[in-house]
């Protein structure tokens, strides 16, 4: 039997707040309210937390990258014109935060431990996820994904994003999205087939 991998998120899943009332918060925030600009932080940060600490393969770095992400929306936030959902916005800001911190790191990108993935699959991982039950830990499996399907996979399927909202903040086209979700989700199902075979786990040991 074919392993089933994660659904997309709803909407309801992914977060209490809708788009509308997110970017409502962000423009009044943008117009000097102070509240809301508490108010659209506390809103988002999960999303962003999530993203940055999947997208970057390491969530010892993702608190960082997240009040990184937060320093720079702010100083842009004055330019923000609502043309797009606050939330898309702010994912795209995420991206070239994590972005630039791999271009401009000296030191060697740190392995990830298990323990990690497992911590970030516990707060993120979609609603409902069949598949699963025999302990094989999804983030585990996205750690062997090239970054760029990795990333297209959190966004649509992790988080939730609509493929146009998840192009715009990968800044790629929607065709593109589309089709590293696709290769993504074929590689995981064969990852977890072979992770729930029994003589797979003989051969390694051997």
């Amino acid at each position: 039997m074919t392993p089933a991998l994660p659904r997309p998120r709803s909407a309801r899943c992914r977060s209490p707040h809708d788009d509308a009332t997110v970017t409502a918060w962000a423009l009044a925030a943008r117009d000097g309210d102070p509240a809301a600009v508490e108010t659209f932080v506390r809103a988002t940060r999960n999303d962003v937390w999530r993203y940055v600490a999947h997208l970057s393969a390491d969530p010892q770095s993702a608190d960082d990258l997240t009040q990184d992400t937060y320093l720079r929306a702010l100083r842009s936030l004055p330019r923000f014109e609502g043309r797009s959902s606050a939330r898309t916005w702010l994912l795209s800001i995420a991206r070239r935060t994590v972005a630039d911190r791999f271009r401009f790191a000296a030191a060697r990108p740190r392995l990830l431990d298990t323990d990690d993935w497992q911590a970030v699959v516990e707060g993120a991982q979609p609603c409902g996820l069949p598949g699963f039950e025999e302990g094989v830990a999804l983030a585990e499996l996205l750690e062997v994904l090239p970054a760029e399907r990795r990333q297209a996979f959190v966004l649509t399927t992790v988080l939730g994003l609509p493929y146009e909202e998840a192009a715009e903040v990968a800044g790629c086209p929607i065709g593109t999205v589309r089709s590293r979700v696709s290769r993504a989700r074929t590689a995981l199902i064969g990852l977890l087939a072979d992770a729930e075979q029994p003589t797979s786990l003989v051969a390694c040991a051997a």
